[in-house]
């Protein structure tokens, strides 16, 4: 059995490592880049190893460096987590040649199954069945988009190396396509270091279902039932659950059986996800559901696997990994209850998702009621007064609520997620809460789509109810029990204040108080407030009229699309900038002309430096 186990990742998953592993009694090591040095998971492994600077490239992409620290430290094990090397068949083999054990599928398995294209013509030949599309080798512009135009529009453009919604472009009408292809060849090539891609049917109403399969080193292979993953922003999941809406049980057999296929064709050992796209327009059914890949590794929704079935999945990998059989066979495992989870991020879904960086001075979550009838659980990688950097991915948490049935684990998620309290940093708490309470959600009802379609409505930034506004608005006035005194009546004043820079007037119902406090963090739906007196001299935020386009956060620019003088339309792209490994479009204010450019294509920016200035036409 493994004995000491090194982790090749950070944040949220790593302390879910280390957590099973310290219940298994195995020793635990860390590796952390610059930015997190005071990070959860180096504060709870047994020991922590630096491995460079802050950006990924640098440090945890390095496998050069995560093998040293492995020696360094005796450690036996490498668990890759997910993101980063866990599926980088090259770093797989390397663990394996230094002579530690590799908690991950075989190098093989992750080949064959790390190329979209090569992936779909495997799984074809083994009779799963695949969407129609274009996997050919040529990649010229000219002769992708004649495919494109063969397969049918709208048609998905995916990098062959993909994952996680990057490298992903959907395309409606031919006049898009060659733009779309550049954007997303350049993603992959940033992403993965190959920008090559597939183009495939995109199905209108498609529902994104996956099935967690398992295998080990003695030939024994199971699935743990499937997970639907179909609400979500941008190909980006944002909630999942298991088992899926709507799922009959021969058509769960028949999907469950062509994930095992799957596996099966490949050799697959330890965890792995067979993703399957579904046609929504009607009831599931095994002719109209199809294989789209495979992730050879970890999913970050396996809390909702790990809760319908009782299966610690990190405990079944380091078993596998240390030449152990499968703890359970197909019949031993079963579907109890309906689980759901949510990926809280730090990002400002009022402002375009914008992520939010900074210190977490503030950070509470809700607890789930746990009783006879449901339970609550958060996997996290930080802690209040932790900061959240510009360099990673910004999740803060995954909420996972269990519950008997779907609405239970629902309307739980829903509690916990409104009794979370974050602050200074923004999150999309209440965003997950409204897209909880959407009538299609509630029913069952999802597709891929929905938030595209209703999403402006759950990203509209919310409003703290006006009992907790007056509540805390009492606490900033002095005590006066005669102001606004009317015989028979209850005190009536009012007094303006600053809510996060915006000016509002707020009934006071109370006496005030004889201390008043300089300002109040009013917390309500899973948002924080700051709540102030009102100064006409104070700085309370507000729309920049002058014309200064500022950087959002830090980043790269990755493409400047205007030139200085150049006469702009409102909304006109003019510039792109790549940070928390996405990219953000930067567009004009207002009809006008490009009168300073500061942004070069390539170049590193901080936060707020100034990009671009566009002035009004004959100023």
């Amino acid at each position: 059995m493994i004995q000491s186990l090194l982790i090749a990742n950070r944040g949220e998953i790593a302390c879910r490592v280390i957590r099973t592993a310290r219940q298994m009694g195995i020793r635990t090591v860390a590796v952390y880049s610059d930015a997190d040095a005071d990070a959860l998971h180096v504060r709870e492994a047994d020991e922590a190893v630096h491995i460079g600077p802050s950006p990924a490239r640098e440090s945890y992409l390095v496998g050069e460096k995560i093998l040293a620290a492995a020696r360094e430290t005796g450690a036996e094990a490498i668990h890759p987590g997910y993101g980063f090397l866990s599926e980088n068949a090259a770093f797989a083999q390397a663990v394996k040649d230094a002579g530690l054990v590799w908690v991950g599928p075989n190098p093989s398995s992750i080949t064959a199954m790390g190329l979209k294209d090569a992936a779909k013509t495997l799984m074809a030949e083994a009779g799963v069945p695949v969407t129609p599309g274009y996997m050919g080798a040529n990649q010229e512009p000219a002769l992708l988009a004649e495919e494109a135009a063969k397969i049918g529009y709208p048609v998905l453009i995916k990098a062959v190396a993909g994952g996680g919604g990057k490298g992903m472009r959907l395309v409606e009408a031919p006049e898009a396509f060659i733009d779309a292809l550049a954007s997303c060849k350049r993603e992959a090539a940033s992403s993965f270091g190959n920008d090559h891609v597939l183009i495939e049917k995109y199905i209108a109403s498609p529902r994104h279902i996956e099935v967690q399969v398992f295998g080990d080193s003695h030939g024994n292979v199971v699935h743990l039932f499937e997970r639907d993953c179909s609400l979500q922003r941008r190909h980006q999941k944002v909630i999942e659950e298991a088992p899926a809406p709507g799922m009959d049980a021969a058509t769960r057999e028949a999907l469950c059986a062509a994930a095992v296929r799957a596996a099966k064709a490949v050799d697959y050992v330890g965890a792995g996800t067979i993703e399957f796209i579904a046609d929504g327009s009607g009831p599931l059914s095994a002719d109209r559901i199809w294989f789209m890949e495979m992730n050879t590794r970890l999913q970050v929704e396996h809390p909702v696997t790990e809760e319908i079935t009782g299966v610690d999945l990190v405990e079944w990998q380091l078993l596998v990994a240390s030449g152990k059989p499968l703890p359970k066979s197909q019949e031993d495992l079963t579907i109890d209850g309906w689980a759901m989870e949510a990926r809280l991020y730090a990002e400002d879904p009022a402002k375009g998702f914008l992520p939010s960086i900074g210190k977490l001075e503030l950070l509470e979550f809700g607890e789930a009621a746990e009783d006879d009838f449901g339970r609550g659980r958060i996997d996290t990688g930080v802690y209040e007064g932790a900061e959240v950097s510009p360099f990673y991915d910004p999740m803060i948490a995954k909420v996972i609520a269990w519950g008997e049935d779907r609405d239970e684990a629902r309307e739980r998620l829903g509690e916990m997620l409104e009794d979370t309290a974050v602050w200074p940093v923004r999150t999309n708490a209440s965003f997950l809460v409204k897209a909880l309470q959407h009538p299609d959600f509630a029913a069952g009802k999802v597709d891929t789509g929905l938030i595209g379609r209703d999403g402006e409505a759950m990203a509209e930034a919310p409003m703290p109810s006006d009992e907790v506004l007056e509540a805390a608005a009492n606490s900033l006035v002095p005590f006066s029990p005669l102001a606004g005194f009317r015989l028979n009546a209850a005190p009536a004043r009012a007094a303006w204040f600053s809510l996060d820079g915006e000016k509002v007037e707020i009934a006071l119902t109370g006496e005030g108080s004889e201390e008043p406090d300089e300002a109040v963090l009013v917390t309500e739906q899973g948002q924080a407030w700051l709540l102030t007196p009102w100064r006409r001299d104070g700085v309370h935020g507000g729309a920049d009229a002058s014309g200064a386009i500022l950087a959002p956060m830090p980043g790269k620019v990755i493409a400047v699309d205007v030139t200085q003088g150049q006469a702009v339309t409102k909304g006109q792209k003019l510039l792109t900038l790549e940070a928390m490994k996405m990219e953000h479009t930067l567009t004009a204010p207002f009809d006008g002309v490009v009168a300073e450019l500061a942004a070069v294509a390539g170049a590193q920016v901080q936060v707020e430096a100034l990009l671009a200035r566009i002035e009004e036409a004959g100023e």
